[in-house]
């Protein structure tokens, strides 16, 4: 059973820093109705309740036959439920999982368990907050208020959980919780009626792939573009026809490349730019991505000139192999431009996509880790080659 909840208390936002109420979405289980999967993001949308629903089967250890699910726009989908199956070939998120989906009335809330169960979570865990903000106007602490200038005066708090510190809390709210006695059974715990479930083996890789949702797209000249920028991988070169790409809303640095007909073509990197006066105002990591840009031009004009030379054997192809000249252009100075500072909204809405991991890092050194995750991600990172040849030497 899943829903999304919208949170009653202040968090930071990881992006401005500025307090704002996130979204909880839950997938609870209905005979022990433990909440087995969860995920905090600032709006409920289809990357959260991917998160979510991945969390859920690596914590229930099976995967569910049936989700009972809200109504809403975010749970309708095209990443969850697509029935275009004759354009794509592909069929949605539950639907490869074999999960059949079951979608509440509208204004129904009695028929959902998990309505019951966030109702609870309000009055006994979020309510307990010192950023509880109330769930609507009648339950407003009185520092919300109107014309409350008492109340207002003597609150003033200096601290916002972050969302990593908030899962810290609903998990040990949930080890209270699920020692409580079940509602299905009064003679057990939610946790003991939990754990006498039936359990498989979840391969998280493979479950990783089954969650990758599917498009149809065409190549251009410069790759498969897609989110606003293009994917490339030498082994579209030459070709100009339509494919079908797999890709993670949790790692979108590359896609996988695959005929209409569903064989495998490869694997497509994110496109970088590259600085135009790499050589004369770049850094180290300009210079060596330039570098690796134009022996990949190289490549494929030789590649190209070998194939032309074994169609067309008796032709002098010496107009081809020119070198390709580096011009130095007059460097110009230019005024800065002044630009429209951000509205924190604008700041929320565009998160950081990171194109390399040393972006990554730089970006993780500079702002701070927002999760265990990023935490985890920053150690293994600094163990690797790439750290040690670009901070090291």
């Amino acid at each position: 059973m899943a829903d999304g909840h919208k949170l009653s208390f202040l968090v930071q936002n990881p992006f401005t820093g500025k307090p704002t109420r996130a979204t909880l979405i839950g997938f609870l289980d209905w005979k022990s109705t433990a909440l087995v999967g969860y995920e905090i993001m600032l709006e409920e949308n289809t990357q959260s309740i991917a998160s979510a629903l991945r969390n859920a089967i690596i914590n229930l250890q099976n995967i569910p036959k049936i989700v009972y699910q809200d109504n809403g726009r975010a749970f309708k989908a095209k990443y969850f439920i697509n029935t275009d199956f004759k354009e794509t070939g592909f069929e949605g998120i539950y639907a490869r999982l074999g999960i059949k989906t079951v979608f509440a009335r509208p204004y129904n809330a009695r028929a959902k368990v998990i309505e019951r169960f966030f109702k609870e979570f309000q009055e006994s865990f979020e309510k307990l907050l010192p950023t509880y903000s109330g769930s609507s106007i009648e339950n407003k602490p009185a520092h919300f208020k109107r014309n409350e200038k008492f109340h207002k005066k003597y609150f003033k708090p200096n601290y916002y959980p972050t969302i990593d510190e908030v899962k810290m809390l609903v998990d040990k709210w949930l080890e209270f919780k699920n020692a409580q006695p079940c509602p299905n059974d009064k003679n057990h715990t939610i946790a003991e009626v939990f754990e006498n479930r039936a359990k498989i083996k979840i391969d998280t890789a493979q479950l990783d792939d089954l969650m990758m949702t599917a498009d149809i797209k065409t190549i251009y000249q410069n790759g498969i573009r897609f989110l606003g920028t293009f994917y490339y991988s030498d082994k579209l070169y030459g070709l100009k026809t339509q494919v079908m790409i797999r890709y993670s809303l949790f790692d979108l640095s590359e896609i996988k490349v695959y005929t209409v007909k569903n064989q495998f073509l490869c694997t497509a990197k994110r496109v970088t730019k590259a600085h135009p006066m790499a050589y004369h105002l770049g850094d180290i990591k300009d210079v060596e991505d330039l570098k690796q840009k134009i022996q990949k031009q190289k490549r494929l004009k030789n590649k190209t000139i070998k194939e032309l030379q074994k169609l067309l054997p008796n032709v002098d192809l010496k107009f081809i192999e020119q070198d390709i000249e580096e011009d130095v252009q007059e460097v110009i100075e230019v005024k800065p431009v002044k630009t429209k500072k951000p509205t924190p909204r604008e700041e929320q809405m565009s998160a950081p996509v990171f194109l390399n991991k040393y972006e990554k890092f730089e970006w993780l050194m500079k702002n701070g880790c927002t999760s265990a995750d990023d935490r985890i991600w920053l150690a293994e990172y600094k163990q690797s080659e790439e750290y040690r040849g670009l901070y090291e030497t």
